[in-house]
């Protein structure tokens, strides 16, 4: 299985999504210097996959430079063109034994890396955008070093209920999985977001507006209920990138 997958233009429109969420992953600043990945399964099972090559900054990511590996090849970092061993460390590991997770998106975003290092890395559902979260995101407290395949595989094990879409990385990042680039790249910029009004409500020193474990859960119902958001948010991203004149698509 040493065979190199191609040609890097399979796939044409899933490439361009995940092209897209790289670059405005850039824009929202969520990204790390050439470091985190996203990833999206091709094949039915979920083995295949697209992912960033090595050292490649998402703000120049196009649809052509994402490599497509196979979460059962051994020789995956044998290849010439192989991808960060901890690349394949987190995201081979997850593609390998959670089919459910058809894209899978980490990265060290300020806020939700500092939530990550917090005593308790739980976010509570203290309004509209955290209560999405709400029973759905787990924590990962038993940080072990850099996502090579053991790590990897560890982390896994934490995804394994299809519930549970959110991984809080304690000491590390945060990393979310979809079935879509959409869904997922929604669930992280809302994370994000959610983080950030946690982070800060915590500054001002005073109580928190916790909301019931009801409401919580119907908000987050209602959520995931919500018609078409995702796929809107992803469309309006790609209509302003193709007005920049991005080349992401290439």
């Amino acid at each position: 299985m040493n065979e190199i997958l191609r040609p890097n233009l399979d796939h044409a429109e899933l490439r361009a999504d995940l092209a897209a969420a790289f670059r405005w992953t850039a824009r929202e600043g969520m990204h790390e210097a050439v470091a985190n990945h996203f990833s999206l399964a091709v094949n039915p099972e979920g083995t295949q996959f697209l992912i960033n090559p090595f050292g490649r900054h998402f703000a120049r990511m196009k649809a052509s430079d994402l490599l497509l590996l196979d979460a059962g090849d051994a020789g995956t970092l044998d290849r010439p063109d192989a991808p960060d061993p901890t690349a394949w460390g987190l995201h081979g590991a997850i593609h390998r034994a959670c089919p459910h997770a058809r894209c899978v998106m980490h990265v060290h975003s300020i806020h939700a890396t500092v939530l990550a290092c917090l005593q308790d890395s739980h976010l509570p559902p203290i309004d509209q955008n955290s209560a999405m979260f709400y029973g759905r995101h787990v924590v990962d407290a038993h940080y072990g070093g850099m996502a090579f395949e053991a790590e990897g595989a560890r982390c896994a094990r934490l995804l394994a209920s299809p519930r549970m879409r959110t991984l809080v990385m304690g000491s590390h990042g945060v990393l979310v999985i979809g079935e879509t680039v959409a869904e997922t790249f929604t669930r992280l910029y809302y994370f994000e977001r959610a983080a950030e009004t946690y982070i800060r409500a915590l500054q001002t020193g005073q109580p928190l507006r916790v909301l019931s474990d009801e409401i919580a859960e119907k908000t987050a119902r209602e959520w995931e209920e919500y018609p078409d958001l995702a796929t809107a948010f992803l469309s309006e991203i790609k209509a302003m990138l193709d007005e920049d004149g991005a080349n992401y698509r290439g």
